[in-house]
Order: structure tokens, then sequence, then C-alpha cells
């Protein structure tokens, strides 16, 4: 039941690692779990989608120009609580004074980026934040109640771990000395004292395969692309990280485990040379994304052979003890061009660089769990990075991200008892019939799908397995139990109870291999903010964590309802890619996919004109995401439209001059209202598959016909500019 890893979500909140082996990740918000976190601080206060909701409307939206003037009849308007709170936030967060037409985006979210200047310490804000925040917060309310007691050992062993955490006056009393000491038993390092030149094999093996760190490549068990029923080793790619600022952060780090400073920074450069080395051979962003392209299977006596720098029967045999694997062992490697010139650099590379590397890879993934210095260290690099400004990010804050990382489906079992309204679940289901009936429907109206394609599509449709709020496993205390047996916890040492747990998730892994992938198996924990489709299970996830305001309302498809709308089993070249079953094999005929490729061209195209800050945008790297978006807006929309043919039409919100149908629209739209810093903006730029969120409002809206329609924008205005891509 532990995740594996999560792909293709509404947000990419991490990097593309593997998830669930438990350590604290830089995130994209430009936060660092652990980053100045030695403060007090309550919880609550957080930005969010406005101030305290007002039960009173100062005034009216006056209508955009274009728009139609609404008669406003009293009996058609809800006056519920639920409804008046609903009209507050969507009231504050627009932007009256924009024409919709000219840029949707500021209209629906201008009111919101006026009202959330972006909090210290934070690169990004949006809605996506504000939630977390506030389920961060429920999270530290249950496991500090003084009254704390749980019949699992796995929610116990959650609070143990979170308590442990907590204790900032043994960490620091522990300084460096917790991972000086694991540097030695690893045999050492040249920066630090003395390294006894252990072999690169062996050093590898601890480093990656005992302590889960990523040097290289990454190596996980999960189900196979291309026969889903079975699960298989997988050599991934690695995710080198060549930065401007990263040589000091590097020199601090190396200094404060007991290096002197001038020959640090010497080894450190040749360090960073070597990791721009392995940026520079590593496949582009936008390619990562085609996994037929990538994909390949191999036996280990072939990887052998493509890769020879490394005895690959060796480490995989120690990775996943105690296995017993032979050099017929299937094994898929994604990249395997890079693999090869991963190996010849290895070959060409001084043995001291490459053991150097290999100990900062261990450095960078635990030094996040030491004291006050090496978090601040962290917030410069960040600072540096993403334009964070100084931050005091609470520690219990850094103390819960971290628990989620590590025994979150045991956080979730709590959190869901304590939040979730089961009734959330059978409505969430009803919705999403609502949108793959509606998307079904939608593949009949494409003229360039042959009718094979289209038929083997609707199957595809009709298989889609859905997950909605958490797995049940949670709420069985036995299931539960086994899940986390055999991880030590205890409430004395952080570091420790961190460095057990890689060596656990690496156990969990190997027990995977022997066995059938399980379905039900979750890559995000069910207090998590997002959704995500899954290509090799055909399935979507919609954790609890998500399943409320402003991304949920239960009383109806209405705008806030968006979610619904992108984790759609089409989410472009990649999704497409795989059949009914999650295999990864051409299912589509000829005809089709050539009519498929020329439509997606217009959408590379129109999305590659968007700048941010003169930078254009990616129109490649966003292409499957961008499809995403467009067509699960529009079977969203359908949906919707159906939904009012059954149950006739709902009663409007108050002090809002919009039709329920235009609200649609602008509910779409505030769910991507974020702020961010410029070189937050660039960094998206350069490693996000997901359009900035301006672009995700603006580009699909000015490709909805609907969108056009209801809110009445003359040809040619740039929500109108004339021509729709439309792939779905």
């Amino acid at each position: 039941q532990m995740p594996n890893y999560k792909r293709a979500t509404l947000q990419d909140e991490e990097g593309p690692e593997p998830a669930g082996d438990g350590h604290r990740r830089m995130r994209s918000d430009g936060s660092a779990q652990g980053a100045c976190s030695r403060c007090s601080a309550h919880p609550g206060g957080q930005a969010g989608l406005g101030p305290a909701l007002c039960l009173s409307f100062p005034q009216y939206t006056r209508p955009a120009p274009g728009m139609p003037s609404l008669p406003d009849p009293s009996h058609s308007t809800c006056l519920t609580d639920a409804c008046v709170r609903v009209a507050s936030k969507i009231l504050e967060a627009l932007d009256t004074e924009m024409d919709p037409c000219q840029d949707f985006y500021q209209y629906s979210c201008g009111g919101w980026i006026k009202r959330n200047p972006l909090p210290n310490g934070r690169s990004k804000w949006s809605t996506f934040n504000s939630i977390w925040d506030q389920n961060q917060a429920i999270m530290k309310h249950l496991l500090e109640n003084a009254t704390f007691n749980s019949s699992s050992e796995a929610e116990r062993k959650t609070q143990r771990y979170y308590l442990s955490c907590l204790k900032e006056q043994r960490i620091e009393e522990l300084g460096s000395q917790p991972l000086m000491e694991l540097i030695d038993k690893i045999g050492g390092w040249n920066i630090t004292g003395s390294w006894n030149q252990t072999s690169f094999m062996e050093v590898l093996k601890s480093v990656s395969g005992t302590y889960r760190a990523t040097p290289f490549f990454t190596v996980y068990v999960g189900a196979d692309s291309k026969s889903s029923n079975s699960n298989i080793i997988q050599v991934g790619l690695g995710t080198p990280q060549v930065l401007a600022a990263y040589l000091d952060y590097m020199v601090e780090l190396g200094t404060l485990l007991g290096g002197t400073p001038e020959p640090t920074r010497l080894q450190m450069q040749q360090v960073l040379d070597f990791e721009t080395q392995l940026a520079n051979i590593t496949v582009p962003q936008a390619e990562r994304r085609d996994d037929e392209k990538i994909y390949h299977k191999m036996s280990i006596a072939e990887l052998q052979l493509l890769a020879p720098a490394i005895d690959w029967l060796d480490y995989l045999s120690y990775a996943l003890a105690p296995l017993e694997l032979t050099d017929t062992e299937p094994v898929v490697v994604y990249g395997d061009t890079y693999l090869q010139q991963v190996s010849d650099l290895i070959n060409d590379t001084d043995r001291s660089i490459l053991n150097n590397y290999l100990i900062w890879n261990l450095v960078q993934k635990t030094a996040s769990s030491l004291d006050q210095r090496f978090e601040t260290a962290q917030e410069r690099l960040l600072e540096t990075l993403y334009g964070t400004r100084k931050s005091c990010t609470p520690r219990w804050q850094t103390c819960i991200s971290n628990t989620d990382d590590t025994l979150g489906f045991a956080l979730g079992s709590l959190f869901v008892k304590a939040t979730f309204d089961r009734d959330s679940k059978a409505i969430a289901e009803e919705m999403i019939s609502e949108i793959r009936a509606a998307f079904e429907v939608s593949l009949d109206q494409l003229d360039w799908m042959d009718e094979k394609t289209r038929q083997a599509a609707k199957e595809k449709a009709d298989a889609i397995y859905d997950m909605i709020g958490f797995p049940d496993f949670i709420l069985d205390n036995k299931e539960l139990d086994d899940v986390y047996d055999g991880y030590e916890v205890t409430e004395d040492s952080f570091f420790q109870n961190m460095l057990n747990f890689y060596n656990f998730s690496a156990k969990v892994m190997a027990d995977q291999l022997r066995k059938p992938p399980n379905r039900d198996q979750w890559s995000m924990t069910p207090q998590t903010v997002n959704a995500y489709y899954l290509p090799t299970k055909n399935g979507i996830v919609f954790p609890a964590g998500i399943l409320q305001a402003p991304f949920y309302a239960p009383e109806g498809l209405q705008g806030d309802g968006f979610p619904w709308s992108h984790p759609n089993p089409w989410p472009g070249p990649a999704g497409r890619e795989y059949d009914k079953e999650g295999n990864l094999r051409p299912w589509w005929q000829n005809s089709s996919l050539e009519a498929f490729k020329n439509r997606t061209a217009c959408m590379t195209e129109q999305y590659g004109r968007y700048t941010v800050h003169s930078e254009k945008v990616n129109g490649r790297q966003t292409l499957g995401e961008n499809i995403a978006d467009n067509g699960g807006l529009k079977a969203a929309y359908n949906a919707y439209k159906s939904w009012l043919q059954k149950n006739g039409e709902e009663k409007r919100l108050p002090a809002l001059e919009l039709t329920n149908h235009q609200l649609f629209f602008v509910g779409f739209a505030q769910v991507w209202c974020s702020v961010r810093t410029p070189e937050s903006s660039h960094e998206g730029l350069v490693t996000d598959p997901h359009s900035p969120d301006k672009y995700r409002v603006i580009g699909t809206l000015s490709n909805s016909r609907d969108f056009v329609e209801h809110f009445g924008c003359p040809l040619g205005s740039p929500m109108n500019p004339g021509k729709h891509c439309e792939v779905w």
C-alpha cells in the first residue's frame, strides 16, 4: 500500500522523484520544509481567498461590457448561508474594473491578488497553498491533542515521529554529529576529513540503496507500462539541479560538516562541474512526458552492456535485498541514451570527484533534519533561487509536512476520521460519472477521429477507475498497522527516524517486485490538496484534502467543482499512449493519430506565444497539461449543462450580476488565482509541465466557444481571437 510515485497532477508542488521515501524536499512554491523554523507561531491568520466571510454586500458587480444585464427577482436568488459565503468569496476575488473580454484572469483574480500579498518565505501563493495550510492546522491539533489515544500502532508512530521533529533542543544539541557519523560509516568524505578510498560501487549502494538518495538515476519498483498487471524494476532519469548560488550552499554545508573553506570550495566546484555535465546529457523536460519514446525494456545483462560503469546485478541485488536476482531479470529503462552517457561520464571522472558527488547527494537529502544552521543555509539558497523574503515557518508546520512525507497514510487516517464527510465520496463519484458521460458524447462530435479509435476511446472512458477521498485500508487498524510494520520510530531521535524510514521504504519497494500491482495503491496521501490521473491504472484520484471549497462544492457542478475538469484520461501525447487497461501500446489508427498531431500543433503554437516577464512559455513542454485543461473544461461544462437538463436551472448567487453559466467560468478561473516572484516564475517556465496559472485561464477560455458566447466577447478581442485550438 506504500506509495511509489506520482504524476500528472493538477499542480506539481514537488519534483518528479519517486515519493514515499520520507525525506524533506524543496518545494516549487519556494518554501522548504524546515527553512527558518525555530520560532513559535499559532496556526491561523494565513492569507486565503479573502478575509473573514462577509454577510453583507456593499456593492453589486457591474455588468461587463458585452454582457447582458440580468433581472434579479428575489425568488430566483439563493440566500442560504452557503450561497452567501460563496458569493462573498467570488465577489472579493473579482476585479470588476477589468473587462472580462480583455483579460479574464485579471477580471476573475484581480481582487484576490490585491488581498493576498506574497507571504514571507514563499515564492508562490495560491488557493492550493491556502487550503494546505488549513489542513496542516487540523493535523497539528490532532497530533498535539493531550487526550491523543489511538488503538492503531501506525497512528501512535505518527505522533511519536511528529513529536521527535518538534524536539528542537535535542536536535540543536546533536548538531551535525548524526550526519558526520553516517558519512564516516559509509567510508568518509574528502571534503570533511579522510576518505578511505572506498569503492565507488559500495558507496553508491549505501547512498542510493540504503538511504534512497538519487545520484545519476532513480530506481523503483512499479507497474510495467506495457504490462500493467505486473510490477517491474524501473530505472528512471535523474534530475540534476545546476543552479545559481548553488555553489555557496554546497560550500556552506561542507564547512558545517567539518570542511575548511578553500579546499571545500575547490572540491565543491568540481562536484558542481560534474553535475553540470550530467545536466547537459539528461533528457529534456518536454521529452520526458513521451513515455513511448523513452521506454526501453531489457534484461540486467543488457543493461550491463548499455552502461558498464555500474555493476547492475550487484547494485540491484543490494537495493532489492533479500530478493534473488539474476542477470536475466527484466528492467525498464527510461532514457537509454542518457544512461549510456552517464556510464561514459563515470568512467571518465576521477574517483574522488565521484565519491564527493555521491556523499553530496546524501548530504542534500538529510541536512534538513539537522540543526538550525543547516536550515538557515537552505533558506539563503531559496531566497536567491526563488526570490523568497526571509521567512519564519513555524516548526510545527515543518514537522507536519515531514510527517506527511513519511507516515502520510497513518496521518491521513487521523485527518479523514476528523474531517471527511462520507457523503462527499458519493457526490464526487456522481460528478465524475457525469463528466465521463459528457466526454463520451463529445467523442461523437469529433469529425477528425475514425470510428475504431472513437470506440476504443469510449471504452477507455468507461473503464476509468475512480479513487475518491482515501484508500479504504487506512480506516482498518490492522491493515494500516501492517503497512508500517517494521518501521521503528522513537520520540528521541528525529534524524534516526528519518534514516530508519529510508531503509524501511527500500524494503517495502523490494517486497512489491514479486507481487502484482495493487490497483488501490495511492500515490498521494488523503490530506493532499491535489488530484491526479495515473495512466498505468487508467485511474483518477481525488484525495480528501481537495474535496473542499474553493475546489469542491457538493451542492452541484457549478464553477467550484473545477478539479473534475482536469485529471482526465487523455492529458495529451503521453496519456493518449495508454489503453483502457493502463498498458502503453499504440491503440490509435494512423489517420486519427495524424489529425491529433495537427490539432496539438495549434495549441503548441498558441501557448508558445505567451510570455511571463518577457520569457516565453514552452508550448511543447506544457502541451499535455494544456490539452488536459482545455478538454477537461469542455467536458465539465457539458456535464454541467446535462445536469441542468435533468435538474432544472439553479438559483443565482446574490450580489453577482452574473448568470450561473458565467459563474461556471469564473469558478474555473478563480481556482488558479496566485501570486509568485519573478524568480519562481522563471523556474516554473523551465521545469513545470503546466503553463503559468494566468495562461491556464486565458489559454483555455480563449479556446472555449461556450465561454465566448456567454460573455459576449467580440471577435478580435483578446479572449476571442477568432482562432480556437481544439483537440477534444
